[in-house]
């Protein structure tokens, strides 16, 4: 057992995880959302937001190494038993949503090369996560390698392809149909969308400062290169679609792959985490099975809803979690509080709904920054505050 546990916490081990998460059709369509803004513009608000989200990323994980516990125990330190279950709830019906938005992107993209029914192609990437699941996170080292290289070869060919082939062209005026400030909060919404989750893979961490940096800057890195991927491709090409993207491009039969690969790897995590935060509202329930379930719930949904704009839903993610965050690292790095032990902290649940509701305020403001970053700000500084006060 204590080998299993040093195999899945090793640094190198963390970072093929995450870079894993991060080689996602999710973040290359994300990206094409930027391409209003111009090459050099949108590259900039791709860089300064992930910055942004992944620092938040690297805190929110490094509690979790430092306390030995997963994403959705380590808010109980701040809102006590129920607060956590309360706050594992949210994390389980978002991390669905996610499941049936990666299948979905994975279903529409796949049918957009190889033309057949959808629900073919959900029903197959459904399977291939599951048999993904019931390897088991502590026994895919060696097959996560062999997919991560396989899709780090193949995106590089994208990345040729779609930047150094004749005719790429960038320099075409922006149309600003998407302002600076609403591109940076639209590049930290994906890392924030992972904050709840990084904890579950750094707890055991051998090394919990190495393996939590290695993990969130693995994610900044790549995520970035996804993002600009897909502005780029879009740019390029004129299109949204990233079916039509790589067959612009001309990657045919390497797109099958790329977009197979990068679902099942991502997709795991979310189904796999999703588990794990149900744990911790049912103790007894089975991580294995509950992350098959989950997948099967989402490639229904992938079947049943149509999810082509995931903007609000990322918006949603942000206004949910930056001010758990924010509580959370309030009271463990500067009030150095812990009420895991009380069924429900109302101050910082009071506290956490008036960051909620600030969040929504602001995101009709149009801030340079975006709204997460005077949202936190806001809501660090209420928490420190009445945390002094004793409250």
């Amino acid at each position: 057992m204590e080998n299993n546990t040093k195999k899945g916490t090793g640094v190198f081990s963390n970072s093929l995880i995450w870079f894993g998460a991060a080689v996602s059709i999710a973040e290359i369509l994300t990206g094409t959302f930027f391409a209003p803004l111009g090459f050099f513009k949108g590259s900039l608000a791709i860089v300064i937001g992930h910055l942004i989200g992944c620092a938040l990323l690297f805190f929110a994980g490094y509690i979790g190494s430092l306390s030995k516990k997963s994403a959705m125990e380590s808010t109980q330190m701040s809102f006590g038993i129920l607060g956590g279950k309360f706050f594992a709830l949210l994390n389980v019906i978002q991390l669905v949503g996610w499941t049936g938005i990666m299948i979905y992107d994975s279903t529409l993209s796949l049918n957009g090369i190889f033309s057949t029914q959808k629900w073919i192609w959900s029903i197959i990437t459904g399977l291939l996560i599951i048999l993904w699941i019931v390897a088991g996170i502590k026994n895919i080292g060696k097959l996560s390698l062999a997919a991560m290289i396989a899709l780090f070869a193949l995106t590089i060919v994208m990345c040729k392809v779609i930047f150094f082939s004749e005719g790429s062209n960038f320099s075409a005026d922006a149309l600003e149909a998407l302002s600076f400030g609403q591109a940076i909060e639209l590049a930290v919404a994906m890392p924030l969308s992972w904050l709840p989750l990084i904890s579950d893979y750094t707890k055991e961490a051998e090394k919990p400062f190495a393996a939590t940096f290695a993990s969130s800057a693995t994610y900044c890195v790549v995520s970035c290169w996804m993002y600009i991927i897909g502005m780029g491709a879009a740019i390029l090409t004129n299109e949204s679609d990233i079916a039509q993207i790589m067959l612009k491009a001309g990657l045919g039969n390497a797109a099958l792959i790329i977009i197979i690969l990068s679902t099942v790897t991502t997709t795991f995590l979310d189904a796999w985490s999703a588990s794990i935060s149900f744990r911790t509202i049912w103790a007894k329930a089975s991580e294995k099975w509950t992350a098959v379930i989950v997948t099967v719930i989402g490639a229904f949904c992938a079947i049943l809803f149509p999810m082509d704009n995931i903007t609000n839903f990322l918006y949603f993610i942000g206004s949910v979690f930056a001010p758990m965050i924010a509580i959370l690292l309030a009271d463990y790095f500067v009030l150095k509080t812990d009420f895991s032990s009380q069924k429900i902290k109302v101050s910082r649940m009071a506290i956490w709904l008036a960051g909620f509701i600030a969040y929504r305020l602001l995101m009709n403001t149009d801030f340079i920054t975006g709204c997460t970053i005077p949202d936190m700000i806001f809501t660090f500084v209420v928490t420190i505050l009445v945390g002094l006060l004793k409250f």
